[in-house]
C-alpha cells in the first residue's frame, strides 16, 4: 500500500494543525490530562482519515483491448442513454460511477489510444449525485480513441459537494495507457463515461466496482 502523491500537501498540513492543537492544550491546560488525550485522539482521528483517504493500492489490472475498465472505485449510480452535448454532440450510453470518501480515488484511463480531447471547466460545487452536476460542476472531459477499433470514448471527472480539487494528468496528443494513471479526485466525487450505443455493458445500477479491474462494458 503506497500514499498517493496528491496527498503530501494535506498531510502536512494535518501534521501542522496536530502539531498546534497538541502544543495548545499543553500550554492552556497542562494539568487537564483529558485535553491532551482529547488533542492526541483527534490528531490521531484526522491522520488516519488522510492516510486512509490518499492510499494507493497495488492492483493487478484487467488489460482488454475489447473492454472498457472502470476509471475509479465506487457505486454505479447511472446507466442511460443521454446526449452527449460537449464533444460527440450525439446519443451515448451514459455510466456514472459515484465515489465517496472512503474509496480508492486514484482516476484511471477505461481504454488505450491516442487522447483526442482533454478539457478543463470551472463550475460549481453541487452534491455529485444530481444529474446536472455532469454540466454544471467542476469537471474535466478526456476523450480516448480507440487504439484498435477507432471508437471513442468520454470519461469526465465531476466535482462534488466535497470535492474542491480536480487533477488531471493528460492533454491533447498524449498516449493512454489503459488503466494507466489519469487523474485524482480529492474527497468525494463521481466519474461519467459516455460510450458509443453499440457496446455492450457489463454493470448493472447499484453495482460496486473496482477502478482498473472490473469491466463495464465491451466493444
Amino acid at each position: 500500500m503506497k500514499f498517493h502523491k496528491e496527498g503530501y500537501p494535506t498531510l502536512l498540513l494535518t501534521i501542522l494543525f496536530s502539531t498546534i492543537i497538541i502544543t495548545i492544550a499543553k500550554l492552556i491546560f497542562p494539568e487537564f490530562a483529558i485535553a491532551h488525550w482529547f488533542a492526541y485522539t483527534l490528531s490521531a482521528f484526522l491522520l488516519i482519515v488522510v492516510l486512509q483517504f490518499f492510499r494507493h493500492p497495488s492492483r493487478v489490472h484487467t488489460i482488454n483491448e475489447n473492454a472498457i475498465i472502470a476509471p475509479a472505485d465506487g457505486k454505479v449510480v447511472v446507466i442511460e442513454e443521454t446526449e452527449e452535448t460537449e464533444y460527440f454532440k450525439d446519443k451515448r450510453i451514459q455510466v456514472s460511477i459515484f465515489m465517496s470518501p472512503i474509496n480508492v480515488h486514484v482516476n484511471r484511463f477505461p481504454i488505450a489510444g491516442d487522447v483526442t480531447y482533454a478539457k478543463y471547466h470551472p463550475g460549481k460545487f453541487l452534491v455529485a449525485s444530481l444529474p446536472k452536476a455532469s454540466t454544471e460542476n467542476e469537471r474535466t472531459s478526456v476523450v480516448v480513441k480507440h487504439a484498435s477499433n477507432g471508437k471513442s470514448v468520454l470519461f469526465r471527472q465531476v466535482a462534488g459537494a466535497l470535492a474542491r480539487r480536480i487533477v488531471m494528468y493528460c492533454k491533447e496528443g498524449d498516449k493512454a495507457t489503459q488503466c494507466g494513471e489519469m487523474g485524482f479526485i480529492k474527497f468525494g466525487s463521481r466519474v461519467d463515461l459516455y460510450l458509443p450505443l453499440d457496446t455492450k455493458l457489463k454493470v448493472k445500477m447499484g453495482e460496486v466496482v473496482k477502478g482498473s479491474q472490473s469491466i463495464i462494458a465491451e466493444f
